[in-house]
């Protein structure tokens, strides 16, 4: 990606963080991100694929702080986590809950997008398609911990836990619950879910 492309997306997070979808607006973005709007719509062709793009890249830069990116990112315990699919498991979602400008910045701008996928039949595709993404990647954690329970089951947890990321997400970054009242609601969610599929190898044996 050059440079130039980055500088957009990274600027349209932020305006999308700070103003909502609605607020969007192609001049503030050239201005944010030190560009000319000419070169905006050379990359994006318009309003939609500013918004596309930038939802691709808000998954791509959870995924590298999350730690689910090749050589990724902050607070990444390579080697055991790697070894251990609970940790990693852990980690992929708890690193969400971080109080970093970038972190709170990309899930302000994801929440914002979801709510405007409401309105926007186009954007809902391609929020639909990164929130099966996400869904199939925790799902197949949940399958390595759990390999005897059924794919249904293990794709249903998936989605609970990732919707329940994405509650307790909108409740801590407006300040309703605490960061580490989330990090452990999180965290025994997580273990719930461990626990229920787990029971599917005690009914085979």
């Amino acid at each position: 990606m050059s440079d130039r492309r980055r500088a957009i997306l990274e600027g349209a997070a932020r305006v999308i963080a700070r103003r909502g979808v609605r607020g969007l607006r192609v001049g503030e973005l050239a201005a944010e991100a030190g560009v000319s709007t000419a070169l905006i719509y050379y990359h994006f062709k318009d309003r939609t694929g500013i918004l596309r793009h930038a939802l691709a890249f808000i998954g791509d830069r959870a995924d590298r702080y999350t730690g689910t990116a090749p050589g990724a990112g902050p607070g990444a315990d390579t080697g055991t986590a790697d070894a251990d699919p609970r940790r990693l498991l852990e980690r992929t979602l708890l690193l969400e809950f971080q109080d970093l400008p970038e972190v709170r910045e990309n899930s302000t701008a994801w929440g914002e997008l979801r709510a405007h996928a409401v309105f926007d039949p186009e954007l809902r595709e391609d929020l639909t398609a990164a929130g099966a993404a996400w869904v199939e990647e925790v799902a197949g954690l949940l399958g390595t911990l759990c390999p005897a329970a059924p794919a249904a089951a293990v794709t249903a947890a998936a989605e609970r836990l990732t919707a329940l990321l994405e509650g307790l997400s909108g409740r801590w970054l407006s300040g309703l619950a605490p960061l580490e009242h989330a990090r452990e609601l999180m965290r025994g969610a997580i273990g719930v879910e461990i626990g229920r599929l787990g029971s599917f190898a005690s009914q085979i044996d």
